[in-house]
């Protein structure tokens, strides 16, 4: 029998029971590896970093507070989930030796941080976590009450149009013709219950008056070869391929994740 997973009341999927799998599955195997280093890639490309403060919402197990902490930015880490936490905070003590005055830690879940971390903040994270909540439109509000006015938020989802594709590419075809794409968020399979389209990104954006300054795809190609890279040659192929192609049109359109940098408008309170 497989455990099964309760949402919360608000319809959102926490990972307390999953930091192994997120750790093997997600951080351990290429794809992971991918992902981080696109992010390594892109983050200074697309953002505006001089070591201001860095809110990371829904921060996981830590690999990218680390970045920013590494990069002498102050980080708070915020996260739902307390065994997410704790491991973070043993990783970044023991691992990445991190000084404990880069790092403060956060248990929480987004819509709680405007009592628990209400800033404003100069530049938010928010990676991977939308798709996991019942109302991520909701949750883009929730992000812009707590920056600065002419801040930076460095969102990260997970690509409906990309899932659907994926679905077609393994011969789902009911399911991507359908549309039910969604996960249910009951068991330990990692198919998000809300992924997200660069629509509505746009849209929920200009609700909140957050302007779309930039745009990338991460693992636009990873997810569909056929055959899997096997050494570090095809390994590092893959990777140049990746970023020679992640912001231009139309690739960038089906990465597995659309990594976006919203700016809050300067008169925004």
């Amino acid at each position: 029998m497989h455990p099964t997973y309760e949402l919360t009341d608000a319809g959102d999927r926490y990972f307390d029971g999953l930091v192994d799998k997120f750790s093997r599955s997600l951080y351990q195997a290429p794809r992971g590896e991918l992902r981080l280093a696109m992010l390594d890639y892109l983050l200074p490309q697309m953002l505006q970093l001089d070591q201001q403060p860095v809110l990371d919402v829904g921060g996981g197990l830590g690999q990218q507070a680390a970045w920013f902490a590494e990069r002498q930015h102050p980080v708070t880490m915020t996260e739902p989930s307390l065994d997410m936490l704790t491991y973070a905070r043993h990783w970044h003590r023991e691992a990445k030796a991190l000084p404990c005055e880069a790092m403060a830690y956060v248990h929480a879940p987004l819509q709680d941080l405007r009592q628990q971390a209400p800033g404003p903040w100069p530049l938010i994270t928010c990676h991977a976590v939308l798709e996991w909540l019942g109302d991520p439109r909701s949750a883009i509000a929730h992000l812009t009450s707590l920056l600065a006015p002419g801040g930076q938020l460095s969102l990260m989802v997970f690509n409906r149009d990309a899932l659907r594709f994926s679905n077609a590419v393994k011969g789902n075809l009911e399911k991507a013709l359908s549309d039910r794409l969604e996960g249910k968020g009951k068991r330990q399979r990692l198919t998000p219950i809300s992924p997200v389209t660069h629509a509505e990104v746009v849209e929920w954006g200009a609700e909140n008056n957050l302007e779309v300054a930039s745009v990338a795809g991460i693992r636009v190609f990873q997810d569909y070869l056929r055959q899997p890279p096997t050494s570090d040659k095809e390994r590092e192929t893959l990777l140049a391929l990746e970023k020679k192609y992640c912001q231009q049109d139309p690739h960038w359109r089906l990465g597995r994740y659309l990594l976006y940098t919203l700016i809050k408008s300067e008169t925004s309170q």
